[in-house]
């Protein structure tokens, strides 16, 4: 079982489904809806256009996974990127970063948009659901609204250690 907590290496958000992802140091979470001007907290992203906003809050991904890729952590187009963590041990627990609570849901499966978002920036490199096969991180929801912030300590439950 995880013991130690993680932290917040890089937060991103993007206005819109498709647009660039623009890195931020602070946002607020907003509880049942995602991160103040992402996409998805206004149901506008990708995989929740249809069915609205609540469907996919906030995407976490393990910073680890992307040494000697190639990839940036912006290109991953998750929002928050962490380190010392494990992720995966969130799903279906409840954990803090900064003043937010938030809940894991479920693996964040790698797909193809990131990399055909980033076609030409990532050239040569191989596709992103490759390299980041059991890797892609996963998907929260917030419960409790609050700030955010670069250098934040993820905080997982003191529960089952």
């Amino acid at each position: 079982m995880p013991s130690r907590n993680g932290v917040v290496l890089a937060i991103f958000i993007s206005p819109a489904a498709g647009e660039p992802m623009q890195e931020v140091s602070e946002v607020e979470a907003i509880a049942g809806c995602g991160l103040r001007g992402d996409r998805y907290a206004r149901g506008e992203g990708s995989y929740n256009k249809l069915i609205g906003v609540g469907n996919r809050q906030v995407t976490l991904i393990n910073a680890r996974f992307f040494r000697n890729t190639g990839f940036e952590y912006i290109d991953s187009r998750r929002n928050i990127v962490v380190q010392g963590a494990d992720l995966y041990w969130l799903i279906e627990r409840e954990y803090k970063i900064g003043t937010a609570l938030f809940s894991g849901v479920k693996y964040c499966d790698p797909c193809k948009r990131p990399s055909n978002l980033n076609k030409k920036k990532l050239g040569g490199l191989a596709p992103f659901e490759e390299v980041f096969e059991d890797g892609g991180g996963i998907i929260s929801k917030v419960v409790q609204s609050g700030i955010i912030r670069v250098g934040d300590l993820l905080i997982p439950p003191s529960k089952g250690y």
